[in-house]
């Protein structure tokens, strides 16, 4: 059988060269490169034979590429895809497959379980809507290409304070516009910190978690932490008592006080019963001390949440300690090294829709 004659691509310009070469340093396609080699490496002079030994691809392959370059340009080094086999499935069934997936097994009269598995749901579609069997896998993939994913349940409380959507929006007041007669202070309380073992995340080897002990018994008492976030600094002050009374509450404000004399404080804190003590606020009232209360299970409108969820990330999980001066310690060395890189707090929720609220959502769906 005689030898099929060598294909090579016509003659190119400079300019086609020199966006030859360019392609092939930036395409990220891996088809539109091989396209781009091909042609190139012909250009260059090099058969057939030649082309294929090096990219391993088929003699076939590299003539229909040159022949397409020459009739088309670059358009022809752009991989036209022409999307597949045509699903089986059609949309109509992928949305009831995802709206099923969504509802509870006891909205279909069955109470043998509350929950589906992607075995049972497969079950349930396949006699449901009279489908031909499918894999697990295919539903798997429906239910992620609707974006229908497995997800723990969340709780709501909703607020019984017919006054939420005012307060709201005085905390946010003060958290957009910071009067300028004083500053905003967040306080609150952390804990209770008790001395036992807590789990956390580390860098590790593969397979070879930390280990901590299971068994421990609370013989060192319980600790408090009333802290402060100062708004204008971006800083934490702090103190760690034994108990967290009206009494303790109230040395913490007299310190604040103590800090920014001549300032009046407008100081942000939930409705536990201490922050509502006849003596705190009367002492506040005469003491330039505004105690802007939050409305009713409204805690995360409180800035210093998101620290404290930081501090208990950083210091305190992970770790195993047998002392409170061992823990109290650990936690001073956190807050020192996060007031050192304080910045003023600004921007509290900006993109959230309770930026919007008229009224509150009673139910979540």
């Amino acid at each position: 059988m005689a030898r099929r004659p060598d294909v090579f691509v016509r003659s190119l310009s400079m300019d086609e060269g020199r966006k030859l070469q360019r392609i092939t340093r930036t395409a990220k396609d891996p088809v539109k490169l091989r396209r781009a080699i091909v042609v190139l490496m012909s250009g260059q002079g090099q058969a057939v034979g030649d082309i294929t030994g090096l990219l391993r691809v088929s003699a076939d392959y590299v003539r229909d590429v040159i022949h397409a370059f020459n009739e088309r340009g670059f358009d022809a080094l752009d991989p036209k895809w022409s999307g597949g086999r045509p699903r089986k499935i059609g949309e109509y069934l992928r949305e009831q497959i995802c709206l099923i997936a969504r509802t509870s097994p006891a909205d279909w009269g069955i109470t043998a379980f509350s929950t589906w598995s992607l075995a049972k749901l497969r079950d349930h579609l396949v006699g449901r809507l009279s489908m031909v069997p499918i894999s697990i896998e295919t539903v798997r993939r429906i239910l992620r290409d609707g974006k229908v994913s497995w997800q723990t349940s969340t709780t709501w409380k909703t607020s019984t304070d017919p006054d939420f959507i005012a307060k709201m929006h005085r905390i946010l007041d003060l958290y957009d516009h910071p009067p300028t007669d004083g500053r905003v202070v967040c306080v609150d309380e952390f804990g209770p910190l008790n001395l036992q073992p807590r789990k956390g995340k580390a860098w590790r080897p593969m397979s070879s978690p930390r280990r901590l002990r299971a068994t421990y018994n609370r013989t060192g008492g319980v600790m408090h932490m009333l802290a402060a976030l100062d708004l204008t600094t971006g800083k934490m002050f702090y103190r760690i008592r034994a108990r967290k009374r009206h009494r303790e509450f109230l040395g913490l404000l007299q310190a604040l006080r103590d800090r920014w004399p001549g300032e009046k404080l407008y100081v942000v804190c939930d409705n536990f019963s201490p922050h509502r003590h006849p003596t705190v606020t009367a002492w506040a009232a005469g003491n330039q001390v505004e105690l802007v209360f939050l409305p009713t299970y409204g805690s995360w409108l409180n800035w210093i949440e998101a620290e404290f969820a930081a501090l208990r990330y950083f210091a305190l999980n992970g770790t195993d300690h047998r002392t409170h001066d061992e823990q109290n310690a650990a936690i001073a060395a956190y807050i020192r090294w996060r007031n050192a890189h304080a910045r003023p707090k600004t921007s509290f929720a900006t993109d959230s829709p309770i930026r919007t609220w008229t009224h509150y959502p009673a139910k979540v769906a």
